[in-house]
């Protein structure tokens, strides 16, 4: 190790990682500290990365055994390798984590096992999982610690019967019956797996609908779509506790606004509340560095209250994603090197990687309205889309929120195949400000999917023409 450094990173993740190398390209010395064994934080160990692999191969093994039949593909002897499912993500997932090293040592970054925790002014105590502790001398210090699952009072989660997102996404066999606490973005998209797969799965929610935070018009289609998928829901409850039973979990629940006690029988519960900052154990208060009751770092541009201290991804406030995240490394980073930084937090999209997808960039309406911002509405459903006719994929549909009078975008939002793919040009769009007319006059390939943004963008005037 080198004694001294421009910049020691305190996390792998998707922000950490980021940082390290965006820091590396600039010239600076940089250490990263993961406690993990591989790089890539909670998101390519076991958060997106092995989720999506799961999720892609349980929507082909569901396509051949359903969908397929009526674009005239007949199969028989159709059956599941649950551990072969299992063994490509794993190989997915270590191909990428080396793909991390690989590029560290492309851009001189130092890459340093252990549990990082600061001990002082540019100090960083690393804690191995064998051998002595060291002490690292830096100029500037990046906290990058992610979050962790936040636990059910009462409910203990022992990987197994009772399991967290990462005990989701490594069950030995398909359970016959799976409770979902939680209809977050997490929760649907673990639950569609396994749905898919053979398991009888409902979902309990404490709120009244799904998809906290998403447009409330895509959340109910959403809920539709689900719900003819065969996947249960229970809305406004709240759990109370788990039993566990030697063959079965009995899992009681009341009616948020208070009622009678209800119980529900499965053979696994998925535990999907959310996730909270992990800041525990970091030296934080002896170092100066402000959290909020809650337990995020607070941070200006990046910047903790205390000097040459940064924090980005999980662990500060906003939402909990890995492309936030990945901005903020590259931003801080930048700032570090004395370049000009910046994140547009108002265009950071957000993907619900179910089938149908579900994406939206900026604000939703009911935001719109209660912010009081007048706004004009154009929409488009898949139904109509030539693309998705020809596909069998016509769920869905999409809607574009524009200024009344500027006609500048202010959020788009989206149901359907593949739209974790086209949020992306909205998201542009958004980036350059551009009006609802800008995307309603740029022309798109003919027969596309995409195409159903620019009819959604036409129809905010109101001149929608496809079919």
């Amino acid at each position: 190790m080198t004694d001294t450094y421009d910049l020691v990173i305190i996390g792998g993740g998707p922000g950490g990682y980021n940082c390290a190398i965006r820091a590396g390209q600039l010239g600076l010395k940089v250490a990263c500290v993961e406690k993990g064994e591989t790089l890539g934080g909670t998101c390519l160990n076991v958060g997106c990365i092995p989720s999506k692999a799961l999720l892609h191969a349980s929507e082909a093994y569901e396509n051949v055994n359903t969908t397929y039949g009526a674009l005239g593909i007949k199969a028989s002897g159709v059956s599941l390798d649950l551990d072969k499912m299992m063994a490509s993500k794993v190989e997915t997932v270590d191909g990428l984590t080396k793909g991390i090293a690989f590029l560290f040592k492309k851009n001189k970054v130092e890459h340093i096992t252990g549990t990082g925790r600061i001990t002082g002014a540019g100090k960083v105590e690393i804690t191995p999982a064998k051998g002595k502790k060291t002490t690292l001398t830096t100029k500037n210090i990046v906290l990058a610690t992610g979050s962790e699952v936040t636990p059910l009072p009462g409910v203990k989660i022992d990987e197994q019967r009772l399991v967290s997102s990462a005990g989701a996404l490594s069950l030995p066999k398909v359970p016959k019956s799976m409770v979902v606490i939680g209809a977050g973005v997490i929760g649907l998209e673990l639950g569609s797996v396994w749905r898919r797969l053979g398991a009888d799965v409902s979902v309990v929610e404490y709120l009244p609908r799904i998809l906290p935070g998403a447009d409330g018009e895509v959340a109910k289609q959403a809920q539709r779509a689900f719900k003819r998928q065969g996947m249960g829901f229970h809305l406004g409850m709240k759990v109370t506790g788990v039993e566990k039973l030697k063959t079965k979990l009995k899992l009681s629940m009341e009616p948020a606004e208070g009622g009678d006690t209800q119980v529900l029988e499965a053979d696994v519960v998925l535990v999907c509340i959310g996730r909270r900052p992990f800041t525990q154990g970091l030296g934080l208060e002896e170092a100066g560095v402000k959290t909020d009751p809650r337990g995020f770092i607070e941070t200006n541009n990046w910047q903790t209250d205390a000097a040459g201290i940064w924090a980005i991804g999980d662990c500060t406030t906003g939402p909990m994603l890995a492309h936030k995240a990945e901005e903020e490394g590259t931003a801080c980073a930048e700032a570090i090197a004395g370049k000009a930084a910046h994140v547009n937090y108002g265009v950071i999209p957000g993907v619900v990687y179910t089938a149908p997808e579900i994406a939206w960039v900026g604000r939703t309406e009911e935001e719109l309205k209660e912010a009081g911002v007048a706004y004009k509405k154009g929409a488009f459903p898949f139904t109509a889309n030539s693309r998705a006719r020809a596909n069998h994929e016509t769920t869905g549909f999409v809607k574009v929120l524009a200024d009344a009078t500027s006609d500048e975008i202010l959020g788009v939002h989206m149901m359907g195949a593949n739209v974790s793919e086209m949020i992306g040009e909205a998201a542009l769009a958004m980036e350059f400000r551009a009006a609802s007319e800008d995307i309603a006059r740029t022309c798109h390939a003919h027969p596309t999917l995409s195409e159903a943004l620019r009819q959604a963008a036409m129809g905010v005037e109101g001149w929608t023409m496809q079919m």
